[in-house]
């Protein structure tokens, strides 16, 4: 017996000798791993548990920039852009095209100053409401922009199954609503008004070209003149209040009159964007309203049911003890 026991033993270093002799043949150069022969996890398991925790880590984020790009009200976004690049052409490019307008017309139509001191005061007027405008449109834009994040929130808690609001904020986009109806009509008429003096730079250019143009079978280009006095913008009595044949085509190729009547095209179509932005507005504030008065309405007919439902659960739970006791 007690040499079997001893050749037992030698089998088994025998065998515990082969198996470290494969594993240290299997390493590179040849030597045991210490994390094998300690029983720690091996170097490759540990990378990819680190690669997994990257992963899951890169996923979390994945998922949160998804999740605030779903809260942005985009509409309300572009709609915002817009109305700040309108805003900024028209009162900007309007302002300078003023002020050259005035100088113009001081050098060439209205030499006296008297004659054209009410035009220079309601030029002064229109230049401190552009200020108001552009200050003004400024702040309610992003106001308008805050009420589109405010109402995307709500639509999230809704799908959520957490729908908030009170009567206070739908009453807020009620008034939004009203506000920016109005200031779409009044933008309207800036519009409109802003067409005048296009107009009105667009016949004089279009009369210096004409008597620039070769094909054109004018004798006297003297007997061809634009008097502004006609429009109202000065007095009658202005002088001299028109020009006529040379004197016209070099107003024509002054600076103010072809930076005037460019800024005045761009203040236009900075008038009309802005108009499209508030009609863009309007449209987001009326669906707005509109969704959350039917899912207010919707989450207080569910509540509604899941309280008659709980009431009617609870009789039938006491009807079904009364008919327990009643056998037992």
């Amino acid at each position: 017996m007690r040499e079997r026991g001893e050749r037992e033993h030698q089998v088994t270093r025998t065998g515990s000798t082969v198996n470290a002799v494969k594993v240290r043949a299997q390493a590179p150069g040849g030597h045991i791993p210490r994390k094998i022969m300690d029983g720690t996890k091996p170097v490759m398991e540990s990378n990819a548990e680190e690669t997994q925790d990257e992963g899951q880590e890169s996923k979390g984020c994945f998922e949160c920039c998804i999740k605030c790009l779903g809260g942005v009200p985009y509409a309300s976004l572009v709609a915002t852009i817009l109305c700040f690049l309108g805003v900024s052409l028209f009162c900007g490019c309007g302002h300078v095209a003023l002020t050259g307008t005035l100088t113009m017309l001081e050098n060439h139509f209205s030499r006296i100053t008297s004659d054209h001191a009410t035009l220079a005061a309601v030029i002064q007027i229109f230049q401190y409401v552009i200020y108001g405008i552009a200050s003004f449109f400024l702040v309610y834009a992003i106001l308008l922009l805050g009420e589109g994040f405010y109402t995307t929130s709500a639509i999230k808690k809704e799908l959520q199954s957490d729908f908030k609001t009170t009567i206070c904020g739908r009453c807020i986009t009620a008034f939004f609503m009203f506000l920016t109806y109005i200031f779409a009509l009044v933008f309207i008429a800036i519009f409109c008004f802003t067409a005048i003096p296009v107009f009105l730079f667009f016949n004089m250019w279009n009369t210096c070209a004409a008597m620039r143009s070769p094909d054109s079978n004018i004798t006297s280009i003297d007997s061809i003149c634009v008097d502004v006095r006609q429009y109202g913008i000065i007095p009658l009595n202005a002088t001299p209040g028109k020009a006529c044949g040379a004197t016209l085509t070099d107003i024509c190729n002054t600076n103010e009159f072809y930076l005037s009547y460019h800024l005045y095209i761009v203040a236009l179509a900075g008038a009309g964007a802005t108009v499209i932005a508030l009609i863009h507005y309007l449209m987001i504030l009326a669906a707005n309203w509109a969704y959350l008065k039917t899912a207010a309405s919707t989450h207080d007919y569910q509540d509604i049911k899941t309280k008659d439902d709980q009431d009617l659960e609870a009789e039938a739970r006491s009807k079904e003890g009364q008919n327990s006791s009643s056998y037992s």
